[in-house]
């Protein structure tokens, strides 16, 4: 059973286990929790209580909730939740990784799409690189172009889907242009072994 810990823990100190982050996803984080109560930041915080491994000195690393914790860190917000769901503690450094990549525990891609070794993931959040497709693959969840799924790191497979279909510049400089085809794009054929794909495939 998971080992829930009480609100307590200074996001600062939590571990990625990824590369990259989509900016524009910190930033509406961050303004949910800027516009939220107290009584609403309350229900935020239970909503994203944050698993983590634990690994080489008793280091949590977290394995989902990245653009929560770093925008938490980005607001100050000097406490969240964790729980544990796994004590890898007793493994060597190369042996922990190792670990967390057979299981999909960590996601060691750029901010390009590009696989890296396992030792280029930071240290921290704070050095995680922004990767705009990320941004673009949340924003099309919300505008309902595919369904959220418990799929890991899916988020980060739609990303690179776009990535090839939809040129930078066009998200850097007209964002609402390039959902708009992401939306497109998604519910097409091409996307349907994605996770969460809710297109129509014509074969059927």
């Amino acid at each position: 059973m998971a080992n829930v810990l009480p609100i307590g823990v200074a996001p600062a100190e939590l571990r990625p286990t990824q590369m990259s982050l989509g900016f524009r996803e910190v930033d509406v984080k961050r303004r949910q929790w800027r516009d939220a109560d107290d009584a609403h930041r309350a229900k935020i915080l239970r909503r994203h209580v944050v698993p983590t491994v634990v690994g080489p000195k008793g280091r949590h690393f977290i394995v989902d909730h990245h653009h929560f914790t770093k925008a938490m860190i980005d607001e100050n917000v000097a406490l969240i939740a964790m729980f544990v769901v796994a004590n890898l503690g007793d493994l060597g450094k190369d042996e922990f990784w190792t670990v967390l990549d057979n299981r999909a525990w960590c996601h060691a891609y750029d901010a390009k799409g590009q696989r890296r070794s396992l030792s280029d993931i930071p240290k921290s959040l704070t050095e995680l690189a922004d990767d705009p497709y990320r941004s673009l693959a949340g924003e099309l969840i919300r505008a309902g172009g595919c369904a959220k799924n418990s799929v890991p790191f899916s988020e980060f497979l739609w990303a690179d889907f776009l990535r090839r279909r939809i040129k930078a510049a066009l998200v850097a400089t007209d964002f609402g242009g390039a959902l708009a085809q992401a939306v497109e794009l998604a519910r097409g054929p091409e996307a349907k072994s994605l996770p969460g794909w809710s297109g129509a495939d014509p074969a059927n």
